[in-house]
């Protein structure tokens, strides 16, 4: 067994909270929303954050 298909299987349960984690990939929605807050981080910051002199 490769050390990938090790991973991929590997899943951990934190019992307290019922959360398990896994590797994966990130859903399409999640990478879009991401870069989304990204772009208006760098606008807010040039927009108020500068100089206006």
């Amino acid at each position: 067994m490769t050390d990938k298909n090790n991973h991929s299987e590997s899943i951990t349960r934190y019992e307290t909270s019922g959360i398990e984690e896994r590797h994966g990939i990130i859903p399409t929605w999640l990478a879009i929303v991401y870069l989304v807050m990204f772009v208006w981080m760098v606008w807010y910051t040039i927009a108020f954050w500068t100089d206006k002199g």
